[in-house]
């Protein structure tokens, strides 16, 4: 039984929850996020608590069970706090700025990467930090994920793009003979 998913989902009075055959829409001020259950779970609205229960006793069905309860807790954190991500730049001459929905970076190579940011998704760099801010937990980790690919950490002076809680394993670079 999954200890997940027979967990409900409670959610302010300032998010609305609607449901439409297997889609529960979640929307709060501008911000609206649809969840398709594709028919793989039931669920109840009652008030302000949202319950799924899974269609059989099969190990598919059970494991969705647990797997939308928690895509829906994730949604209605993101509406009521967000979720934010943080990225160091580290090396000679790398840096990065914010020009309207494009964050510049210049990582050494010879031209400099413009990523283009999803509608959604806030960035602001201070110093040598960027710092990402959404409400889609998804849609941040994957912007997270490819702005870390331009560069990532290298294991001998540990120049590139890594995350703030990231720990890179550093190497021995060479040793002179004696």
């Amino acid at each position: 039984m999954s200890r997940i998913g027979k967990n409900p989902v409670e959610f302010p009075s300032d998010i609305t929850v609607t449901a439409n055959g297997n889609v529960i829409t979640f929307a709060k001020g501008k911000n609206s996020v649809d969840l398709d259950t594709k028919g793989y779970v039931t669920f109840t609205i009652e008030g302000n608590v949202l319950t799924f229960k899974n269609l059989s006793d099969s190990r598919e069905h059970r494991a969705f069970w647990g797997t939308f309860r928690a895509l829906a807790q994730n949604i209605v954190t993101g509406l009521t706090t967000g979720y934010e991500k943080k990225l160091e730049i580290n090396g000679v001459g790398y840096r990065a700025a914010v020009k309207g929905k494009v964050l510049n970076l210049q990582l050494g190579f010879s031209h400099d990467i413009n990523y283009e940011l999803p509608e959604g998704l806030e960035a602001s760099v201070e110093k040598n930090v960027i710092t990402l801010k959404s409400h889609d937990k998804q849609m941040l980790g994957q912007a997270a994920a490819e702005i870390r690919s331009f560069r990532p950490p290298e294991p001998y002076k540990g120049k590139g793009v890594k995350y703030i809680d990231e720990h890179i394993v550093r190497k021995a670079g060479k040793t002179a003979k004696k």
